[in-house]
């Protein structure tokens, strides 16, 4: 197959972990006869300082045309001072709106050998095996009004019964493939948009019936993924819960920069790895790559249709872990400490060798 990929590295770490992954992709086509076209483009804080804009138009049409966007990181606290509208990040909400992309997977899955590096007990975190289900196009980081007045600012929460159904769907086929148990987060008895929410969900949950639904407001959700996390499968929840929950999700795996996430529902699939663009440590040789590759991953299953291939950067990032390789954020004594750009050699090797 022959596919073009629009290319967005950003901010801070993110041109180094997404060379990491497209060095994996140029392994998986050199290896396996497919060609993956790379075009760059410029987002965040460096197309700001490039197009005076965190969006520019030249990065809107290689996006349009693109068949996969996979995007590094964006942010820098040198542009706090600026409106939001002008923000690196609101290039990325901006993108996400252009690509309408609704529903964002992102999954936590927690490797044997790292059982230990994260802060919860190992016995607690062993097996876990998360997917959240993130609405991705509504809710208050796109409601209207929004505004700052004086002394006051305003925010506002909006959804419809379109938006939660099909984001909603998604959850329920994903959970099928999976073990068929959805858990459904919000917070019902304080909003209305969770009413709206809880409502909406059990009318869906009704087309699949093989699949159980429950339950949780938010508050006992962040709780329960602490302290019992291998009770959840699928999580489908709203835009700012979905975002901090599953940020949540990478103290069960050890670290941010372990998880991966895809932004499916348009016409090209948008791919980034969860963490943020840590500008404290870009150029240091420090940053994860895990999560970026596994991003090009979930890419290769959901936009390219090739799950065998995406099956195989997992167990070649499985098997590097397993032989006890880690970057900084991940290492432990006795283990191996790889630079970012070690570790994405070391996965590629894996991959070829087809561990």
């Amino acid at each position: 197959m022959k596919a073009q990929i629009a290319f967005l590295p950003g901010d801070g770490v993110g041109p180094e972990v997404l060379a990491e992954a497209r060095r994996v992709l140029a392994t998986i086509g050199r290896k396996f006869d497919h060609t993956f076209e790379i075009v760059e483009g410029d987002i965040g804080g460096i197309a700001i300082e490039k197009h005076d804009a965190p969006l520019p138009q030249p990065t809107i049409d290689l996006c349009r045309k693109s068949d996969a966007v996979l995007l590094g990181a964006v942010g820098d606290k040198k542009y706090d001072s600026l409106p939001a509208a002008k923000k690196p990040e609101r290039g990325l909400l901006e993108l996400r709106t252009l690509l309408g992309n609704f529903a964002n997977l992102r999954p936590v899955f927690v490797f044997d050998p790292l059982a230990d590096s994260s802060n919860v007990r190992p016995e607690v975190v062993r097996g876990v095996d998360i997917l959240f289900v993130r609405e991705l196009l509504g809710g208050i980081y796109f409601g209207t009004p929004r505004f700052r007045e004086g002394d006051r600012a305003v925010d506002t929460e909006v959804y419809t019964v379109e938006e939660v159904r099909r984001v909603s769907r998604v959850a329920f086929e994903l959970a099928r493939t999976r073990k068929k148990h959805v858990t459904s987060v919000d917070k019902a008895n304080v909003l209305e948009t969770s009413i709206l929410w809880r409502q909406t969900v059990a009318e869906v949950a009704k087309e699949f019936p093989d699949v159980l639904l429950d339950n949780l407001y938010v508050d006992n959700c962040a709780m329960q993924l602490i302290l019992r996390p291998k009770q959840f499968d699928v999580i489908v929840t709203n835009n700012l819960f979905g975002d901090i929950l599953s940020d949540e999700g990478g103290v069960l795996a050890g670290s941010l920069g372990m998880l991966p996430s895809a932004s499916v529902g348009g016409p090209a699939g948008f791919y980034e790895p969860v963490h943020g663009s840590a500008p404290d440590i870009a150029g240091t040789g420090k940053a994860n790559p895990i999560g970026a590759i596994a991003s090009a991953g979930m890419m290769l299953e959901y936009s390219f249709k090739l799950p065998e291939l995406a099956a195989r950067v997992h167990r070649a990032i499985a098997a590097v872990i397993e032989k006890g390789y880690r970057t900084a954020d991940i290492v432990s004594p006795g283990k191996s400490l790889l630079t970012t750009t070690q570790m994405g050699e070391t996965i590629c090797k894996a991959i070829e060798a087809g561990d």
